[in-house]
C-alpha cells in the first residue's frame, strides 16, 4: 500500500488540552476532536485550575453535541489511601459527566473501573512508560487498555517499531506539540525528593527548570525546549495505529489552545499545500510557547531539547526591562491589547511577576511597569506574552458560553456510595532479606543477597550455580531501539541459571511467558504504591514488588495488610532524581553540579540513558524493624559508585517517610 493510500484512510484525532474552561471552549472553537482535562483531585497537572464535577458535566454535553470526545484524566500515583475516593470519582463520573474515556497511569484504576462500573475506554497515560513493543499485547489482552500513549522521547523508527507490533484493536497516541520534561515520562522523582510534591502525583514544581552551577557555569542546565512536530507530522499519517496527534498544554490558556488545535488541524487536513504549510507554522509561531524543537523524532537529525547559552522562557518574548530602577519600563516589538498577560522575568526570579494589561500599548511604544520596590525587576528582565484575547476569539468564547447555558448539565447526583473492595494479604511472610545491589559483578562474590543492574556493558561472568541466587535488576526504561537485545540477553541469562529478576516496568513481563519456576518482582520504578496495582500485577505473574519509594510512613504500614504479595522496598542506596534520555552540552558527566539552595548533584551514563543523582542518599535503615514487623521481606540498598569530587552529605534520607506524599 502507498503512502498516499495510507494518509487516505488515516485520519488522525487532533486531541487539545484544557485546564480551564476558557481552554475547553477554545478548542471547541478551533475545531479540535477530542479535549482532555482533569479534576480538582487525581490529576497529573493539579496546578492547572481544572474542573469540578459539576462545571464537567455540561462541557462535556457542549462537546459531545458537536461530536467531540473528551477524555478525563485520573493519571495520579495512587495509595490506598486514595482508592475509595478515586473509585466514588469513578462513578459519579459514569454517572453526571460521561466522558469518553479516562486515562491513567496507576494499574489499580484497571480494577476500579471493573468495580466501579465505568463504561468509558481506559487510556495507559504516558506516565505508565509503555516504551517497548513487548508491553502492547500484553496490554490489551491483559489490561483490556484501548489505547497507549506513547513517550515523547521516542524517533519515528521507534514509533514504526511500535506500531508494527500493535494490536489491531490497541491505538497509539503521540505528542506532536508542548513543553517537555527533561525526566523520561514517570521516571522523574526529582520534586518528591527534594520537598514531597510528586510529579507522579501531579504537583511538580519543576525543580529542573531552575538554575544550576557546573564547572564554574550557572545557567537552566536541564530546562527543555517544547516540542513542536510541526510539517514532520505528515509522517505519523502514514501508521494507521497511531490514531491521535495529542497536544500537551493543560497549564495554559485559551490563546494557545486554539492556536495550536487550528495549526495541527491545517498540518493534517492540508499539509501537502505549500500555503497552508505556512499559515500552520505561522500559527504556531505565534502560540505562546517556548522556543521549538523536533527532540528525536528525526534519528539521523536529532535536536538536544536542552539549549546553550541563551535560557528559554514560556511564552512569546516581547521584550526585555529598560530604565532605572526607580522607572524601569517595556518597549514592546509588537503591539498589546487590553488583556494580553506577561510575564516579567523567571519563575525563581524574586522579581517575577504577572501583569494582565488593561490598556493597549502600540510596538515600540512605552508601558511602564509599575512595581512594589521587592519587585522590581533588573535592567534587561526578559518580558513574555503568555496570554492573550484577540477579539475574534473572544467572541466565539462568548457564544459557545451561550451554548454551553443551552444544553446544561446533567442533574446533580447523590455522592456515591461506592466502597473499594481491597484483598487481604496472606497470614504468613518469608522471612526477611537484605538485598545489596551493585552495578557490576566482576571480582564480586554473589549470595542470596545479591544483587546486579542487568545492562548490555554488563556481561555475564558468573557460574550458574551463582547465578540462579543472585536478583538481576532489569533496567527502569526499554526502548523500541534496544527491546530485542534487551529481551535476548534476559533469554542468555534464564539459560545459564538466573532464576531471580526484579522488573523495572511491569511490561517486561512479557519477555517472560513462556518462563517456570522464576521469581519474578515488580521493582520500584513500577511506581507501585497500592493493593490493587498489586492485585492486577499478581494477575500478570508477579511473585513479589518492591513499592514505590516515594511513600509515607503511614502508607508503607498500612499495605502490606492488603498485599497478595510478598513486599520489598528501598531501605537505603542512591536513588536518582530522574532518568533522561538527554543532557545539555555544558554538562560533564560524573562531575558535580550544584542547585540554587546548595545541593550538589551529579549525571552519569548507563546504556543511552541519564541518571541524575543527588549527593544524599535514601536511609530508612533506622526504621528496619518497624517495616519488617508491617510484613516487609525484602529490604534493598541500591549501591552506586560515587564519582571523584563528589562529596556526599550525611543528611538524614527520609523522603516522605514523616512529611507525607503529596
Amino acid at each position: 500500500m502507498t503512502e498516499t493510500q495510507n494518509t487516505e484512510i488515516n485520519y488522525p484525532l487532533i486531541l487539545a488540552p484544557a485546564g480551564n474552561k476558557g481552554a475547553f471552549l477554545a478548542a471547541l472553537a478551533a475545531g479540535a476532536d477530542a479535549i482532555y482535562c482533569g479534576l480538582k483531585h487525581f490529576s497529573a497537572r493539579m496546578e492547572a485550575k481544572n474542573f469540578t464535577l459539576s462545571e464537567l458535566s455540561g462541557l462535556v454535553n457542549l462537546a459531545h453535541a458537536r461530536n467531540t470526545q473528551v477524555y478525563v484524566t485520573l493519571n495520579t500515583l495512587l495509595t490506598n489511601a486514595d482508592l475509595e475516593n478515586i473509585g466514588q470519582t469513578l462513578t459519579q463520573l459514569t454517572q453526571q459527566v460521561g466522558p469518553d474515556a479516562i486515562i491513567v497511569q496507576d494499574l489499580s484504576l484497571i480494577e476500579l473501573v471493573r468495580q466501579s462500573g465505568f463504561k468509558g475506554e481506559v487510556h495507559l497515560s504516558t506516565l505508565a512508560n509503555g516504551s517497548c513493543a513487548a508491553a502492547l499485547q500484553l496490554i490489551r489482552r491483559n489490561l483490556k487498555v484501548a489505547r497507549m500513549v506513547l513517550p515523547r522521547e521516542l524517533n519515528i523508527d521507534e514509533i514504526k517499531l511500535l506500531a508494527k507490533a500493535c494490536p489491531s484493536d490497541l491505538k497509539l497516541e503521540v505528542f506532536v506539540h508542548g513543553a517537555l520534561c527533561y525526566g523520561v515520562s514517570g521516571r522523574c522523582y526529582w520534586s518528591s525528593y527534594l520537598g514531597g510534591k510528586s510529579g507522579l502525583r501531579g504537583r511538580c514544581v519543576q525543580p529542573c527548570r531552575r538554575r544550576y552551577s557546573h564547572a564554574e557555569r550557572t545557567g537552566r542546565l536541564f530546562a527543555c525546549r517544547d516540542l513542536s512536530l510541526d510539517v514532520l507530522v505528515k509522517v505519523l499519517k502514514s501508521i494507521p495505529a497511531v490514531n491521535t496527534w495529542k497536544i500537551e498544554g493543560r497549564k495554559k490558556g485559551p490563546h494557545y489552545v486554539y492556536y495550536t488545535v487550528q495549526a495541527y488541524r491545517l498540518l493534517r487536513d492540508h499539509g501537502h499545500e505549500p500555503q497552508r504549510k505556512k499559515e500552520a507554522l505561522a500559527l504556531l509561531a505565534y502560540a505562546l510557547g517556548r522556543d521549538a524543537t523536533h527532540y528525536n523524532f528525526l534519528p539521523q537529525r536529532p535536536q538536544n531539547p536542552v539549549p546553550s547559552g541563551e535560557p528559554t522562557g514560556s511564552g512569546l518574548l516581547i521584550g526585555r526591562v529598560r530604565g532605572p530602577r526607580h522607572n524601569p519600563y517595556l518597549v514592546p516589538r509588537e503591539a498589546l491589547i487590553p488583556g494580553d498577560v506577561l510575564r516579567i522575568g523567571y519563575e525563581d526570579d524574586a522579581w517575577h511577576q504577572i501583569k494582565r494589561l488593561t490598556q493597549a500599548v502600540p510596538a515600540k511604544g512605552r508601558l511602564h511597569l509599575r512595581t512594589a520596590q521587592a519587585k522590581t525587576p533588573l535592567k534587561a528582565t526578559p518580558v513574555f506574552l503568555v496570554d492573550r484575547r484577540e477579539k475574534d476569539l473572544e467572541t466565539q468564547l462568548v457564544e459557545l458560553e451561550r451554548e454551553l447555558d443551552d444544553v446544561g448539565a446533567r442533574p446533580t447526583t447523590q455522592s456515591s456510595s461506592f466502597r473499594v473492595r481491597l484483598p487481604q494479604g496472606p497470614k504468613g511472610r518469608p522471612p526477611a532479606l537484605d538485598l545489596n545491589v551493585y552495578r557490576q559483578h566482576m571480582n564480586r562474590e554473589a549470595s542470596t543477597a545479591t544483587g546486579f543492574w542487568l545492562t548490555p556493558d554488563n556481561q555475564l561472568r558468573l557460574p550458574p550455580q551463582q547465578a540462579s541466587r543472585v536478583w538481576w535488576w532489569l533496567p527502569p526504561v526499554t526502548w523500541p531501539a534496544f527491546e530485542q537485545e534487551t529481551a535476548a540477553q534476559v533469554g542468555q541469562m534464564q539459560q545459564h541459571g538466573a532464576r531471580n529478576f526484579v522488573l523495572n516496568a511491569p511490561w517486561q513481563i512479557a519477555w517472560f511467558e513462556k518462563a517456570r519456576h522464576l521469581n519474578l518482582w515488580a521493582g520500584p520504578f513500577c511506581n507501585v504504591a497500592n493493593a490493587l496495582a498489586i492485585k492486577v500485577l499478581t494477575g500478570l505473574g508477579f511473585n513479589g514488588v518492591i513499592v514505590s519509594p516515594e511513600l509515607s510512613r503511614k502508607d508503607y504500614l498500612a499495605l502490606p495488610r492488603h498485599s497478595q504479595l510478598p513486599l520489598g522496598l528501598v531501605v537505603s542506596g542512591n536513588w536518582p532524581l530522574c532518568i533522561s534520555r538527554a543532557l545539555s552540552d555544558e554538562i560533564t558527566l560524573d562531575k558535580p553540579f550544584t542547585s540554587p539552595k546548595g545541593e550538589q548533584g551529579w549525571v552519569r551514563r548507563y546504556g543511552s540513558d541519564y541518571w541524575v543523582y543527588p549527593n544524599w542518599r535514601i536511609d530508612l535503615r533506622a526504621e528496619q524493624k518497624a517495616l519488617v514487623k508491617a510484613g516487609y521481606s525484602l529490604l534493598v540498598d541500591l549501591q552506586e559508585p560515587i564519582p571523584p569530587g563528589i562529596k556526599m552529605k550525611t543528611r538524614q534520607g527520609m523522603w516522605n517517610w514523616r512529611i507525607g506524599l503529596r
